[in-house]
Order: C-alpha cells, then structure tokens, then sequence
C-alpha cells in the first residue's frame, strides 16, 4: 500500500484496533398491545402521506420502530424486540456498531461526498484495494454503485459489453430486485405482471439448480435474437424461500459457461460478508464466477453497493473518455467506502463468519428438533445465520398459518419476515451478534406459537 493510503486507514481507524466487546442483546419485553397507541397513530399518518403500494397495514401490522442496537429493536411505544431479519440482511455486525459509527464519523468530518467518477476520493481506492483482497479469486475490479439491484444491473451490462450477447439464464424462484433491469431476471410474477410488456424478452427461468435445463435453454436460444451471454445465479436464494444451490451444481454450471464462453454472474448481495458461514457463498462449492454483486451487509446500514469482477471481463468496458456509459451520482461514495471497510474489519477482527457459521449450526439443529414434532414444518435449510423453515400443511403451502406465526411472533417480541413464492417460509437471518441464549429463546416461542396455530 502506498504510504499515503496507508495513513488514510490509520486515520480511519482501518487497522490496530482492539475491538470492543459484543453488545449484551436483550430479551424482549412488551409493555403494550402490539402494535402500541404511538404506532397507531403514525400508521394514520403513513397512510395519509405515503403511497399505499409500500407498508401493508393491518390490525396486527405495523409497529414503528425508533432505537436498535446489537440484536434488539425499541419501538415508539418502548416495546423491546428480537431482530431476526437483520433489516433484509443488512445489519450482519449488529445493530448501532462502535466500529461503524466510528468510521462514519470520522470520514463526515473530512468529506460527505465527492465527485465519484470525476475527481475519486482516496477512501474508494482503499475498498476497490480491500475487496479484491477478499473476494474468491481475487476478483480485482471494482464497479462500485448505491443498491443490490444496481449493481446486478452493472453485472448484466459488463456481460453484454463482454459476450457481445444479450441472452440471460436466470432461475425460477430468483430475486435479484425491481428496477426495470433487475426485474428483468427477477421470476416472481406478482412482481413482474404490471409491467410485462415493458419488459424485454431476452431473458430465459430456468428451474433453480437444474444443469440439463440450463443447457437445454442454451441450446435453444442460438436459434432466437438473443444468444444467451451470462447467466445469474443466487447461490442461496433469499427472498426465494432460502434454497441452496448444491455445491456440485455450482461447479456443473461453471464448468459449462466456461465451455459456452458465457460469463457466470453470482449474486450474493444477501449470501455475503459472512452471512452463510463462509465469507461469500460460493466459496463452498470452490467456484469463482466472473462477476459477483455484492451489498447489503457491505454497508451495515449505509446503501453502497459493488459489482466486482475479473480484468479480462470488466475490461471489456475500454477505458473513460470522459463520459461514463455507466455510472451514478453516488458511485464510490466517501462516506459508504468507509463504513464497507469498517465493516470487513469488524467481521475479520471478531471472526464473524466462523461465529455465523456455529450459530446457525446450532439454530437448524434446534429447528430440527422441532421439525420431529411439529407436522407443520415441512423443511428447515439454509447456511451459517441464513435459515429457511418451511411451513406446509400436508403437502401445500401453509400460507395463511405462516402470516399467523410471523403476526404472533411480532407480539410475543421476535421480529420476523416471510420468504418463497407462497410466503410459507419463515427467512431467520439475525444478526451476527446474537447469542445462542437468545437463539434458544427464540425456538421456545416458536414452540409454543405452533402448537397454538396448529
């Protein structure tokens, strides 16, 4: 590292930090009927002020929340939680972490923000150094951006510019997000329906982890406009309903888009920074794919995002000529490049892949316990602190007992989110901070919740 930089990271407080102890998570505790008075009337006002579209809105939902820290959530009515969502997966190393406020304090002192692609900031350069450091194969460009979806969107146009071909394989059950280009691969149909017929007809489901229909569709899309160039995988899919890709599917379709000179994006806006035991997904399964969409748990909170890539694929790009053909206001962001690398620190510093990893070990095995003797729990999957219970009545979905579960999870203080097409999932994927004291309280209550809706 050239010295400049190297005192930029001391001064960021990048390196010999001692780090401080985990925050001591609390127990819920519920003063009030949920949802309380105070989140009554804000519901009121939502309603009033907000486009319908966005927060459902029932008697049992939603409560408005105003403090967490650690694996705990306060609401406006002082009601005490247990966060088993992470904030959709964002808030891997806890909630209101010393170290990330730190670095954001620190970097807001010298520049909120800069001119991106014109004029970088030196923090940008430290993260594009620092993630080609720990990404599999050393990845080594970066292609920096402010959302998940934007940078699977960076990801689909790098493989065009690469491939010369604009056929996608994406997969059923896939989330990769809502922009129009995200959407694009995104399967759900619920998501998709209003907007068919602005959407473009270059992109070919296949059923998840299926290698024979992957190359089926191949084969088929050489005899249409659209000669498939990348194809984009979620080695777990999230809002899918946590499927895991099998490790030897994963090396099955590297192997072939490597024959096909088709470029394999991974999507793990959700799957990293240690959020399935492993620092990225795909490093089970030993598989380097040319691109990987990271964020989520990269900003702990801030919105910063990164497409990362191999040189001979983000290359094919060819140099600025002043105008990015691709770029945003918000690219390589001071303030984001921080907290990112406050963030990678904190994971190293307290080992919280390994700690993932344990946790979730010993959350699906408790799960499994209950699986023996509760029929309504059809499956529990998943890897480190990324867990799928599927709840099924006979062999359908139980869709509507699942809402009951989620509703009566919320007012015995678990704050918990539904996955999968039919929402029968139950997607637990707590923060890294959490204890095996809390993971136990929870399977007590989640006990006794299905014996009541059964």
């Amino acid at each position: 590292m050239i010295p400049r930089l190297a005192r930029l990271a001391r001064s960021l407080g990048m390196t010999g930090r001692k780090p401080k102890p985990l925050p001591k998570n609390a127990l819920p505790k519920i003063r009030t009927k949920i949802p309380g008075p105070q989140s009554l009337k804000l519901t009121a006002e939502l309603k009033r002020f907000e486009c319908p579209q966005l927060t459902f809105i029932s008697e049992s939902f939603p409560v408005f929340l105003k403090k967490a820290q650690g694996a705990n959530f306060i609401d406006v009515d002082r009601n005490r939680y247990l966060d088993l969502t992470s904030c959709f997966g964002v808030m891997g190393v806890g909630h209101g972490s010393p170290a990330v406020r730190e670095a954001m304090k620190r970097q807001a002192a010298e520049m909120m923000h800069g001119l991106g692609d014109v004029h970088p900031n030196e923090v940008k350069v430290l993260l594009a150094k620092r993630l080609s450091e720990i990404t599999p194969g050393n990845l080594n460009q970066s292609f920096f951006s402010s959302t998940g979806a934007e940078a699977v969107e960076t990801a689909l146009k790098t493989a065009v510019m690469h491939t010369k071909k604009t056929g996608v394989i994406a997969f059923e059950g896939a989330y990769h997000g809502l922009n129009y280009g995200a959407l694009n691969v995104t399967h759900r149909a619920d998501f998709r329906r209003p907007f068919e017929k602005q959407l473009g007809k270059h992109v070919f489901f296949a059923p998840f982890a299926d290698i024979k229909a992957v190359q089926k569709l191949v084969k088929q899309a050489r005899r249409s406009p659209h000669q498939v160039g990348a194809i984009i995988i979620e080695p777990i899919q999230g809002r899918g309903g946590i499927r895991v890709a099998p490790p030897d599917f994963l090396k099955s379709l590297r192997a072939f888009c490597d024959e096909e000179a088709i470029v394999l994006i991974a999507d793990e806006v959700f799957t990293g920074f240690g959020r399935t035991g492993s620092m990225f997904a795909v490093e089970k399964s030993g598989v380097v794919p040319d691109l990987m969409c990271l964020g989520k748990g990269m900003g702990a909170g801030f919105p910063i995002s990164v497409c990362v890539g191999s040189t001979r694929v983000m290359h094919s790009w060819g140099p600025s000529t002043g105008d990015a053909i691709h770029t945003s206001t918000f690219v390589g962001h001071p303030l984001g490049s921080a907290v990112a690398l406050a963030v990678i620190k904190e994971i190293e510093e307290r080992r919280f892949v390994d700690r993932s990893k344990a946790l979730g070990d010993f959350f699906r095995k408790e799960l499994w316990k209950l699986k023996e003797k509760h029929s309504l729990i059809g499956d529990v999957r998943g890897g480190g602190l990324m867990i799928g219970v599927e709840l099924v009545e006979g062999k359908a979905p139980a869709t509507l007992k699942t809402r009951a579960f989620i509703q009566e999870c919320l007012r015995q203080g678990i704050v918990l989110l539904s996955a999968g097409e039919n929402h029968n999932v139950l997607s637990i994927t707590p923060p890294f901070v959490i204890s095996e004291k809390e993971i136990t309280f929870c399977v007590q209550q989640f006990e006794k919740i299905l014996k009541k809706i059964a």
